[in-house]
């Protein structure tokens, strides 16, 4: 450490609130990061998700570059078994030529939805995340400077938009190491084969025209505040949204409540020990050990930090603890 820091914007909507005031809000964190130094705001695609406002994301990325100046501003990522290649060409050229140097586009293979919303997505009845190769081939031909196929992409073709790889397995570690494209690894909420696939992308990578060296991109949630105790009670609200999602009733991001954690039983405490064991919780020195024991055990050549806070300020703060706890003293 230090490390580059980006911002993994969830676009949360809070209990008592709405899709309005979440994008209003993003677009003040956004701000908020690139005085702070931030290297990129990303926005993931979810669907149907009642606490998560992002769904049409290019939309929304194009609110917060055109609100922002120098911050790179991207998908984190695109959940490409919902959307034909060309669209996605289309509409991140259009990006890039709006906002020239400035767009990140990142890939996934999840649907980003439960199995009823992704029919109703409607793409292709008969498509598959295990197609998601090719389709990664055919969007990045059709963003070539000379795409081979008939039909070309305007604006699109000769759009210079850095692709990424999502992940949490070692799918797309395998697939953006043999593409030659930086990896990005969903640790912030599913760490079990972050190490192994770290390694496998680092071992099996071959350059490309995009990427000389590997480039591993990990999330890392934080929660933090002025002490320890705030900063863990802070954190309750993301711990509920997990609960509700896996018991099977997702909801906007409730307000804290402390004490949440000891509540529980042991089987739902277990599996957020699981899920979030890639979080730093507590004041700036604890904030900072976190971080740095992270980075020195993985490597990582930038974390994608993502605070699921209730309170908006709070979350604010969270963000500017962060940012000064990884300055060189």
């Amino acid at each position: 450490m230090p490390v580059p820091l980006s911002v993994l914007d969830l676009a949360p909507i809070t209990e008592g609130s709405d899709a309005s005031v979440s994008f209003r809000n993003s677009l003040a964190l956004a701000q908020h990061a690139e005085r702070l130094g931030y290297r990129r705001f990303w926005l993931a695609e979810h669907h149907g998700m009642p606490g998560i406002a992002s769904a049409a994301t290019a939309v929304l990325i194009g609110h917060i570059a055109g609100g922002t100046h120098s911050i790179r501003v991207g998908a984190g990522g695109i959940m490409l078994p919902n959307h034909s290649p060309l669209v996605i060409a289309e509409q991140f050229g259009t990006l890039q030529a709006l906002y020239p140097g400035r767009i990140d586009l990142g890939l996934g293979r999840a649907p980003g939805s439960d199995q009823a919303t992704s029919r109703a997505l409607r793409r292709d009845l008969a498509s598959h995340p295990d197609e998601f190769p090719r389709d990664v081939l055919e969007l990045l031909d059709f963003m070539s400077d000379e795409p081979r196929q008939a039909v070309h992409a305007v604006p699109g073709q000769g759009a210079k938009v850095p692709v990424w790889i999502l992940g949490s397995s070692l799918f797309g570690a395998r697939l953006a190491a043999m593409l030659g494209l930086p990896f990005a690894f969903a640790s912030h909420f599913a760490p079990a084969q972050m190490m192994q696939a770290i390694a496998l992308y680092r071992t099996e990578f071959k350059p490309s025209a995009q990427l000389a060296q590997p480039y591993v991109m990990l999330g890392f949630n934080v929660f933090a505040a002025p002490g320890d105790e705030q900063a863990r009670v802070l954190a309750t609200s993301m711990q509920q949204a997990f609960v509700n999602l896996r018991t099977g009733r997702p909801s906007k991001l409730q307000p804290p409540v402390p004490g949440y954690l000891e509540s529980l039983p042991a089987q739902a405490r277990a599996m957020l020990d699981d899920v979030l064991s890639c979080s730093a919780i507590g004041s700036p020195t604890t904030v900072r050990q976190a971080l740095q024991a992270f980075v020195e055990r993985t490597g990582a050549d930038e974390l994608m930090i993502t605070s699921q806070i209730f309170d908006h300020e709070a979350r604010m703060k969270s963000y500017d603890i962060t940012a000064h706890a990884v300055q060189p003293a």
